[in-house]
């Protein structure tokens, strides 16, 4: 899930991978904090001079015009990986938000009212509804329309901006590679109108090769080449490069996989390609994952955010997509230490960010096989649930499976922890947005 926010930030959780341009801007720019909205009182309405009143269903208290797509999706998908039925409501909530075309926008304040040219439409939030509802089930004629659009607005490089038209980025593509393997539309399947790219092939424009110094071989920058290595953009690109989504399956019994930094001799990468857009995805999300965890060591077991006038800071959300990132290579050990970290410090980070926090932390529970209902000493689900609509029910025992998973194959729960991300659009956006569009060079 974008753009980087500082861990300070609102919503930065899920964020990141969605995160706009417009949002980044926002954030640059030292947009105001995000306004509050009134939960329903006596009457149903609020009172004089109280903030607006929050959409039925949706989650979260803060306004949702940045980030409301977004945290939703996130909200619905990580109760789904865990056992827990979504309310009804968030559910039709979500699927309301899509215009006619497909897209889908940040929020539609009028979801009555047709979308039209003035409309902002989003691949990021289209991509997280995608993924949420496919994950859902029984809304094929939503996420088609959805794939279609995606599809649409592809670049010819094979890639996609948050916005159509502009320059493809790293988190944006990553975000659409997971919607469509979610959706069941093989990523290496889909290719641009103009050049026949795929979107792996322009995932890997952003990949750094020998050609740069020895610290930043095997990152991603967020957009342009030849920019710097961003932390966040390569957590995004090492997952999407496999692939994958937001939803990582625990490894299991699997073996661990050494992580293996990428490696030059004569200009080229251990003689396999350039280093750059020759390798295909497992090489490129490899040398991704060693940068990262050579960012992790670094700073002491976590990333580090970098705002502009401002001092660097731990970053919890960049933190939990870099685990998420490992997690999906397999790396099981190098994730152990951000993992802890995260659950010693995202608790605070989560309250203050609302539900695309939780939701990636549960998500990140997930793909390490930990007990998202004991993490770091917090029940993520019930943390997760308050924040929206009540549940409509459990399926028993499903939370419960990726922790046996992970006792199987080490003996002991792994501790590891997967989320977010976040962003904050001044208006409140929460994670998705702010994340990404940060871009913080680390």
């Amino acid at each position: 899930m974008a753009q980087q926010a500082p861990s300070t930030y609102p919503v930065a959780s899920l964020a990141r991978r969605a995160a706009m341009a417009l949002a980044a801007a926002a954030v640059l720019g030292g947009a105001a904090a995000p306004a509050a909205y009134a939960v329903d009182g006596a009457d149903g309405a609020p009172a004089a001079g109280s903030p607006k009143k929050l959409p039925e269903g949706l989650y979260g208290t803060k306004d949702p015009q940045y980030d409301g797509v977004w945290r939703q999706s996130l909200a619905l998908l990580a109760q789904h990986t865990v056992g827990v039925r979504p309310a009804t409501s968030a559910v039709r909530w979500l699927v309301g938000q899509q215009c006619a075309d497909g897209a889908f926008t940040a929020f539609r304040a009028e979801p009555g009212k047709p979308c039209d040219a003035k409309t902002m439409r989003d691949t990021n939030q289209t991509a997280a509804a995608v993924q949420a509802l496919a994950a859902l089930g029984g809304h094929d004629e939503t996420v088609q329309k959805a794939v279609n659009w995606l599809k649409s607005v592809q670049n010819d490089d094979g890639g996609w901006s948050s916005m159509a038209g502009s320059p493809s980025d790293a988190n944006s593509t990553s975000v659409v590679i997971g919607a469509l393997a979610a959706a069941g539309a093989k990523p290496e399947s889909v290719t641009s109108k103009k050049g026949g790219r795929t979107p792996y092939d322009g995932l890997l424009t952003f990949r750094l090769g020998c050609d740069v110094k020895e610290g930043e071989r095997g990152a991603f920058t967020f957009q342009l080449k030849g920019a710097a290595a961003n932390a966040d953009a390569t957590a995004a690109a090492a997952t999407g490069a496999l692939g994958k989504g937001f939803v990582v399956a625990p490894a299991g019994g699997a073996a661990d996989t050494p992580v293996k930094p990428l490696s030059c001799k004569d200009g080229k990468a251990d003689g396999k390609a350039d280093g750059k857009s020759g390798d295909k995805g497992p090489a490129a999300a490899e040398g991704g994952a060693g940068y990262l965890v050579a960012q992790l060591d670094k700073n002491g077991h976590h990333l580090l955010s970098a705002m502009p006038g401002q001092e660097k800071q731990p970053d919890v959300g960049n933190t939990a997509d870099a685990v998420v990132a490992l997690a999906a290579g397999g790396h099981r050990s190098a994730a152990q230490q951000p993992l802890k970290w995260l659950e010693k410090n995202a608790a605070a980070w989560a309250r203050q960010n609302g539900p695309a926090a939780y939701a990636q932390l549960v998500l990140a529970a997930h793909a390490t096989g930990t007990d998202p209902r004991s993490f770091g000493g917090t029940d993520l689900v019930t943390a997760l649930n308050a924040t929206g609509p009540e549940p409509a029910g459990t399926t028993p025992g499903k939370d419960a499976r990726a922790a046996d998973a992970a006792k199987d194959s080490d003996g002991g729960v792994n501790v590891w922890w997967v989320v977010g991300v976040g962003l904050a659009v001044g208006a409140g956006i929460g994670f998705l947005l702010s994340g990404r569009r940060k871009k913080n060079d680390l």
